[in-house]
């Protein structure tokens, strides 16, 4: 039997690849560092949607390129590679792959189709201050008003909040969570941008009395399931992005160190220089694995919150071993803002707070496993 990617798969990640290794450089991201410039390169994002790769987790029935939550993993796997400043994260999980489970023809109609052309951009605004869980808003409350609802609350640090038209936002209703998306530009929504440390542009979102029309609903008492749904595949996403973070950072030092000689041998042939870099690879590769299930499991629209879970657990672990044993052998040069290893060190660590905690992550994952989730009969 074949576990191996198909060739579609391979030609999906060849191409992510190919693109964005041509237009994707340290000089290029240069141009963002210290928020010179939102962090968001839109030719790039052009190139992308016309290479048919932002739509590669939409059906064909719908416009897309017939792929699903796999091919995008391996797609978002090559944007951490080169940390490219591009919205694929935010735009195709929490946008275009909600839309097409859970919205209506006429909602498809109305923001799929259009984003599928790059016509719009699409977000998710998940957290809350103080609660990380997106099952369960508690900041944001919805009433209803006419057909539609009537949004106040807030949620913090929406990765592409203000470049983004459409943001899809839960809210507690009294019929339980409702789920809808929201047109940057109402009336009553606020945008107070924020900083993080990769420089990704991020802004909370305020909602005073928001209107909502009923079109822009999806079923509401759908909404935790929806929640749900989503939040398994976003913390899956950002898991693949951690791979492609984390192994181009482990490349960088193997060939540093390769090079760089001390004692006239190269520094890699040092036996301490050698475990450290031979750790992260295992790291990696369990990351990957890891990650690899939980994405193929999701794909098939299987249960998955123990994969997920484990996934997250390794991202954490792995962003941290990794940014601090590639800074190790490289010695000063990891920190010397004229080479990249920093801005990948940034994305480590952001993606590992991002996902929270591995302690909080394996107290639960220890819950589960006694309840005897994700054991076999």
């Amino acid at each position: 039997m074949d576990f191996g990617f198909s060739s579609e798969q391979q030609d999906i990640r060849q191409l992510a690849r190919q693109i964005l290794g041509e237009q994707v450089s340290a000089e290029s991201l240069k141009a963002y560092d210290e928020y010179a410039a939102p962090r968001f390169d839109r030719a790039l994002w052009r190139t992308l949607s016309e290479a048919g790769l932002v739509a590669v987790p939409v059906s064909e029935a719908e416009g897309g390129g017939g792929f699903g939550f796999m091919e995008l993993a391996l797609l978002l796997e090559e944007v951490g590679r080169s940390i490219a400043p591009v919205p694929v994260l935010s735009h195709c999980v929490g946008g275009l792959m909600v839309l097409e489970r859970f919205a209506g023809s006429d909602l498809k109609q109305r923001l799929l189709r259009p984003a599928l052309a790059g016509e719009l951009l699409l977000g998710a605004a998940v957290l809350e201050a103080g609660n990380e869980d997106p099952v369960n808003p508690l900041l944001t409350r919805a009433e209803t008003s006419g057909d539609g609802l009537r949004l106040n609350g807030s949620k913090q640090a929406v990765a592409f909040a203000r470049q983004s038209d459409y943001l899809l936002v839960a809210a507690r209703h009294v019929d339980g969570v409702a789920v809808c998306f929201v047109d940057t530009r109402a009336p009553g929504v606020t945008l107070q941008d924020c900083q993080s440390t990769a420089f990704e542009p991020q802004a909370h979102v305020l909602l005073d009395n928001v209107e909502v029309a009923a079109e822009y609903v999806l079923e509401p008492s759908d909404g935790a399931a929806i929640m749900h749904w989503l939040g398994e595949r976003l913390c899956a996403a950002h898991c693949a992005h951690q791979i492609g973070v984390a192994d181009a950072a482990m490349r960088m030092a193997a060939s540093y160190t390769s090079e760089r000689q001390q004692f006239g041998v190269p520094v890699a042939t040092f036996q301490a220089v050698g475990h450290r870099v031979a750790d992260c690879y295992i790291d990696i590769e369990c990351l990957r694995l890891a990650t690899y299930q939980a994405c193929s499991l999701l794909h098939d629209e299987c249960e998955a919150g123990v994969e997920t879970r484990i996934a997250k657990i390794w991202a954490g672990d792995t962003g941290h071993r990794v940014n601090y044993a590639t800074q190790h052998v490289h010695g000063g040069m990891g920190i010397d803002r004229d080479y990249s290893l920093w801005r990948y060190s940034l994305w480590l660590r952001h993606n590992e707070m991002t996902l929270g905690g591995s302690s909080v992550h394996l107290a639960a994952l220890g819950r589960s496993l006694a309840a005897g989730e994700g054991l076999f009969a």
